[in-house]
């Protein structure tokens, strides 16, 4: 693996865990008011579109973090929906 693949491997992880502080304080209060229906949608799509970007051109480490991170959004987009 080049220090390329590294770089993007270490900005994927670190982005992707940055959210789950997040997401498990809205599945703790279980109060989702203070985030954006509009964020979350536009989120989820965002990252949807970044992961078929890394299917389509091989990218492991985009592949792998926001494979994730889709999971992450959704769990925060079903955290708005029922709490928010």
């Amino acid at each position: 693996m080049d220090w390329i693949e590294v770089v993007g491997f270490a900005g994927g992880l670190l982005t992707t865990l940055g959210m789950v502080p997040q997401v498990r304080r809205l599945f703790q209060l279980k109060s989702a008011h203070e985030i954006s229906l509009t964020f979350s949608l536009l989120f989820v799509i965002g990252i949807g579109c970044w992961f078929i970007y890394g299917l389509l051109q091989g990218l492991l480490s985009v592949i792998i973090w926001n494979g994730i991170s889709i999971g992450l959004g959704c769990a925060m987009l079903y955290a708005k929906l029922k709490w928010g």
